[in-house]
């Protein structure tokens, strides 16, 4: 529309009508949604209730005052929306979008008296460079690195890192449920948006959630005490930024019991991919051009195990690749799980764990995740582990990563761009199981002691409680 306006001139409307006005809606960490914006295509609806199955936001009245809202015009934050920010990726006009928090971001850049911390999930670094005109799925994490440097973070670190870090909690966890006949099937807890979501429509199963909190959350943790401690720095002058592809982070940020040993809340700001690459054009950078750079050191050591976390079935292959080491005492010989891997919605294996079969399940996507839960629920399924992820192919396809149009989507697999490029970052790295990564051992032995012990759990765990929901079917 925008370029046929050009094509003919039109650089304003002469007969510009009648107009409702409605009150913006930004009470939710996570998304704006303003329908002053809106143009009626129900892509959002569309997504919302047939892709991820919430029906948090539907068309409502008719003619002149058909609108796109939620039950009782309630804002996003009170209804059943678990902020997985997929109607962003779907909105061709920008009435939904994220919650900007670079404003608060620029501020502490500068503080001169704040130390500014950077960590990057893996997904953004396969995604990033699209803002800048780079092909589908291009690995710019150097290039990344230095922008950020640019816009005057003090130290940039790797999220990957938090990632092992999760993947040792979160495999002794495991492993002590298998070993102690804890509760099965235990399910991941990476992504904010499945843990809104079992919250509010399966409560009872919340003991089958691990209690690890998600990689960017147990590494701000971890640079706000054990790295602030080894570096003699005050860590409440310590700002961390975390940049995510994911929208519901920025809630996941919020919610209570997400602070470390100090007090002090893990993670500070969250921008999304789409943020930072604003940033990085504020700032004038060209992007394209600049110098690599590596992460900062001790903290940017990472294995590939970590970069997998990016996408659907990593956070189950890594875990895997952990446990039955751990549990079969050997080193593996193929440490690749091509079970858990691909696009598919839902995915099922039996792997052989020291002698027993483990049935596991991985999940993309929300509706997926309700057609498990269901037949949890009803007996119909026996699984020992499960990875649930909220965004269709995990979080490469995230909602804080940068739009593509539907054209672009009708003609590229994105998904397997991005994945590819994920996959290599594993092929590539010297260290590809978590608990081989050096930082992270020699973290436990002089501060955090057993994974699962009584320092672990203080810094590295968190606790879940039921929520209220509401949708339109409701009503």
């Amino acid at each position: 529309m925008q370029k046929l306006a050009e094509q003919f001139g039109l650089q304003d409307i002469k007969y510009k009508g009648e107009r409702n006005k409605y009150e913006i809606d930004d009470k939710s960490p996570s998304i704006v949604r303003d329908f002053n914006k809106c143009v009626l295509c129900r892509r959002c609806t569309a997504t919302c209730k047939k892709v991820q199955g919430i029906a948090a936001i539907d068309s409502t009245n008719r003619g002149f005052a058909s609108c796109i809202s939620t039950v009782g015009n309630h804002s996003l934050n009170d209804v059943n929306c678990t902020f997985c920010g997929q109607c962003i990726q779907n909105c061709p006009v920008g009435a939904l979008h994220e919650k900007d928090d670079t404003w608060l971001v620029w501020q502490k850049l500068k503080d001169e008296d704040s130390i500014v911390i950077a960590q990057t999930a893996p997904a953004v670094r396969v995604g990033l460079g699209e803002e800048f005109g780079m092909p589908i799925g291009t690995n710019v994490d150097r290039k990344m690195v230095t922008a950020l440097k640019k816009l005057g973070f003090d130290k940039v670190f790797d999220t990957n890192t938090g990632a092992d870090f999760t993947i040792m909690e979160e495999a002794s966890e495991f492993i002590d449920r298998i070993k102690n006949g804890g509760v099965l099937p235990m399910t991941t807890s990476c992504c904010p948006a499945w843990i809104r979501f079992i919250e509010m429509n399966y409560p009872e199963f919340l003991d089958h959630v691990s209690s690890c909190k998600s990689p960017h959350q147990m590494f701000g943790a971890i640079i706000k005490s054990y790295y602030a401690k080894k570096n003699n720095i005050d860590p409440s002058k310590i700002f961390v930024v975390s940049v995510m592809p994911c929208v519901a982070k920025k809630f996941e940020r919020t919610r209570d019991d997400m602070q470390g040993v100090e007090g002090l809340d893990d993670v500070d700001a969250v921008i999304t991919t789409r943020e930072l690459a604003r940033m990085i054009k504020q700032a004038n950078i060209e992007f394209a051009e600049i110098e690599d750079s590596n992460f900062d050191d001790p903290m940017g050591e990472a294995t590939g195990a970590g970069a997998i976390f990016g996408v659907t079935g990593g956070v189950m292959e890594a875990a895997l690749r952990t446990a039955k080491e751990l549990l079969e005492g050997n080193t593996l010989e193929k440490i690749e799980f091509e079970d858990v891997r691909g696009e598919e919605g839902i995915k099922k294996a039996v792997v052989n764990i020291a002698g027993k079969d483990v049935r596991i399940a991985v999940v993309s996507g929300l509706s997926n995740a309700r057609r498990v839960m269901e037949d949890l629920k009803n007996g119909k399924a026996d699984y020992d582990f499960l990875e649930v992820m909220s965004c269709p192919g995990g979080c490469i396809l995230g909602g804080g990563q940068p739009i593509k149009s539907s054209k672009t989507r009708s003609s590229v697999n994105v998904f397997e761009k991005r994945a590819k490029s994920i996959y290599k970052i594993d092929e590539k790295s010297t260290i590809r199981k978590s608990h081989e990564n050096p930082y992270l051992k020699e973290a436990y032995k002089e501060y955090i002691g057993e994974p699962g012990g009584h320092m672990a759990h203080q810094l590295l765990h968190t606790s879940y409680a039921p929520r209220e929901k509401y949708n339109l079917s409701q009503e």
